[in-house]
């Protein structure tokens, strides 16, 4: 694995960062990029072959759960049909491998003690030990995988955060102790809840190991919006920059803006699986850095609403796109009546097709994001966009 900063962009101290990722021997990845989230492999409701109308490459970057597997094909069999990329037929694909997830594999912090991490899973709580999961690792062989962590809550006592801190730094050592390659594609974890000073000490001592990049973990956990910046900035600050930096669990555009300007490179969310299960699909414009710039401000006055509820009856005769300017298949083939349709008639394939929108869509966020790291104008990008969110919200309410 190689990677490369390319551009930092924004005066007085300004982190956001455009990068290149290699891995084996296909192109690079321009970052900041996200991980698409998956069960067992695959995004939700995209199959192998729907894969390839994603936007390309920015579709290639999959984070995969090891614990899925727990429950499943055994594991002597994924190794011996010669790991998870050969199974699932995605050669080209980059699979990125993290214990927990906000889908089937959600972190249990009451339940996790110094022998090993606790999930909640479908199949109930499941203790996973540094062994067993360096097992699930290598009989998966992902391209890049985090090291177990014990990721607490922002509520938790001072004492409570060293200690996740403590174990989670034992937990890597053993992991990159039984680690063929010596944690050559390992991701260290920093967590230490909402503790400025255990997520400094934990980001140092992960940064002293021979990771190749770093996962920030324990957001998402009832941390406010101040107190994630500051936790954010504070962490990246020990980090060196040479490597790269991905966030769990910020998937809201906002907390995006928010983790690419504290130097944040790959995001890992279940934002778009969500959205898909509610029946949302998103609207928002992205193609702000392509507007003309009058007066050193973007001349954005479409509508700036997120996303839309395709169960409301008022899409029920209307028989436009979801986004006029989007070249995903769903907008290309159907119309929001049809969409609506599906969804009422509960069919599955109104998922499939929302999946894809949202996929394609949050895509060219991103890619619009570091378009706005190229030209040096980021920090303008993300304030007109954050106040065309709160005033059309502040509209809404009104």
């Amino acid at each position: 694995m190689r990677f490369a900063v390319t551009k930092v962009c924004g005066g007085g101290g300004g982190k956001a960062r455009l990068g290149a990722l290699h891995i084996g021997t296909g192109g690079g990845i321009e970052t900041p990029a996200l991980l698409l989230s998956t069960r067992k492999g695959l995004p939700a409701f995209v199959s192998c072959d729907l894969l390839a109308s994603l936007p390309l490459p920015d579709s290639l970057l999959l984070h995969v759960c090891p614990t899925h597997f727990m429950e499943g094909p055994p594991l002597k069999t994924i190794s011996s049909i010669g790991g998870l990329h050969r199974m699932l037929g995605l050669p080209d694909h980059i699979l990125i491998a993290a214990a927990g997830d906000s889908i089937e594999s959600l972190p249990a912090c009451e339940a996790t003690n110094k022998f090993g991490a606790s999930f909640e899973t479908p199949s109930g709580r499941r203790l996973v030990k540094p062994s067993d999961y360096m097992e699930l690792i290598s009989c998966m062989k992902p391209n890049l995988w985090a090291s177990l962590a014990d990721e607490v809550p922002a509520w938790v006592t001072e004492k409570r955060n060293k200690i996740s801190v403590d174990r989670t730094l034992r937990w890597l050592d053993a992991c990159i102790a039984l680690d063929p390659d010596s944690g050559t594609n390992t991701l260290g974890v920093v967590v230490g809840g909402s503790s400025i000073e255990q997520r400094k000490l934990c980001a140092a001592e992960v940064s002293k190991r021979n990771v190749s990049g770093f996962w920030i973990g324990g957001f998402g956990f009832g941390e406010s919006i101040e107190e994630r910046c500051n936790l954010l900035n504070a962490v990246t600050d020990c980090l060196p920059p040479e490597k790269p930096r991905l966030v769990s669990r910020l998937g809201l555009p906002e907390e995006v803006l928010e983790g690419v300007a504290a130097g944040i490179d790959l995001f890992d969310s279940t934002y778009i699986y969500q959205l898909t299960m509610g029946g949302f699909a998103l609207i928002f414009p992205v193609d702000m850095v392509e507007r003309e710039m009058q007066n050193g401000v973007f001349n954005n006055s479409g509508p700036d609403y997120s996303k839309i509820n395709l169960r409301a009856t008022t899409y029920r005769k209307d028989t436009s796109r979801l986004v006029d300017s989007c070249s995903c298949f769903t907008c290309q083939n159907h119309t929001r009546a049809y969409l609506n349709h599906l969804l009422n008639v509960h069919e599955m394939l109104a998922q499939i097709l929302l999946e894809i929108h949202n996929t394609h869509h949050y895509l060219r966020f991103f890619r619009s994001i570091r378009e706005a790291i190229k030209v040096g104008e980021f920090d303008l990008f993300r304030q007109q966009f954050v106040e065309n969110r709160r005033a059309h919200i502040a509209a809404a309410v009104l």
